[in-house]
C-alpha cells in the first residue's frame, strides 16, 4: 500500500455546500492526495486508487489519468459519490455487478462522500467468477481505504459559516472570549484602526453569538455573516 501526491492546485478555503445534502459533516480524502493498495488473488492483479473529488469533471479527469497510465490492464473500474449525492460506477467489461458496484458500495459503507476509486485489474490467466471478483474488488478498495486512514489522509468536512467581526482595541479581549466560549475558532486577527476578528462556526452555531454582538453593540450589527461551506474544523 501506498500514497503519492497529485500535483498541486490553488484550493478555495472550502467546499460549498452541496444543494441536495442534508449532513452536518462527511468524511473525504485530503485534497491532492491518493491512497492505493494492491491485491492478488490467482495472479490477477487488483490496484485500488483512490483520491479526493469535488465535482463529476474531477472524476471523470481522475479516471483518465488512472487509465492512461494503466493503458495496458484488462480493465479499470471505477467508482465515484459526491457530497450533493451524485455517485457513478461501471464495471468496465467485468460480468454486470461484480466490480463497479462493490467498489461504490465500500466507499458507501466508508461514509465517504467526494471520492472517487480506480480499481485496475491485471489479468493472470484464470476467471474468478462472479463470486471471486466482488471479492476481488472489494479487498483491493477496503485495502485502499485502509491506507488512506493509516496514512491519515482521511478527514471529516463539517458544514461551518465563517463570521468577521470589528471591534475597537478595548473590546478585543471580551469580544475574542465571547467567541470562544460561543463554539468559534479564531481564524485570524486583524490590526488596523480596529480589530477585525475572522471566525468560523459550526453551522447554525454562529446566530446566538452574532445576536450576542447586536446586544453589546448596544443594537449595532458589526458582524458579517458568510454562506454556509463545508470545510475542516
Amino acid at each position: 500500500m501506498a500514497r503519492s501526491r497529485q500535483p498541486k492546485q490553488a484550493a478555495p478555503h472550502g467546499e460549498a455546500a452541496p444543494e441536495r445534502s442534508g449532513a452536518a459533516s462527511y468524511l473525504t480524502l485530503r485534497a491532492g492526495e491518493v491512497a492505493s493498495a494492491e491485491f492478488v488473488d490467482r495472479k490477477s492483479r487488483f490496484i485500488a486508487q483512490l483520491t479526493h473529488v469535488e465535482s463529476e469533471d474531477e472524476a471523470s479527469e481522475f479516471i483518465a489519468a488512472v487509465r492512461a497510465r494503466h493503458y495496458d490492464a484488462r480493465h479499470n473500474v471505477p467508482a465515484w459519490i459526491l457530497a450533493d449525492g451524485r455517485e457513478r460506477q461501471s464495471d468496465d467489461g467485468e460480468p454486470q455487478r461484480t466490480s463497479g458496484m462493490p467498489t461504490l458500495e465500500c466507499l458507501r459503507g466508508a461514509g465517504l462522500m467526494n471520492v472517487c476509486c480506480v480499481v485496475t485489474r491485471y489479468f493472470g490467466g484464470t476467471l474468478l467468477g462472479p463470486g471471486g471478483l466482488v471479492r476481488a474488488y472489494t479487498t483491493a478498495t477496503q485495502r485502499a481505504i485502509e491506507a488512506a486512514r493509516e496514512a491519515g489522509l482521511v478527514v471529516e468536512k463539517t458544514l461551518v459559516v465563517g463570521v468577521e467581526v470589528g471591534v475597537p482595541y478595548a473590546m478585543f479581549d471580551r469580544v475574542r472570549d465571547l467567541a470562544e466560549r460561543s463554539g468559534a475558532h479564531v481564524a485570524s486577527c486583524d490590526y488596523a484602526a480596529d480589530v477585525t476578528l475572522s471566525l468560523v462556526f459550526r453551522a447554525g452555531e454562529e446566530t446566538p453569538f452574532v445576536d450576542a454582538m447586536r446586544e453589546l453593540m448596544a443594537g449595532r450589527d458589526v458582524c458579517l455573516v458568510g454562506e454556509p461551506e463545508f470545510s475542516e474544523f
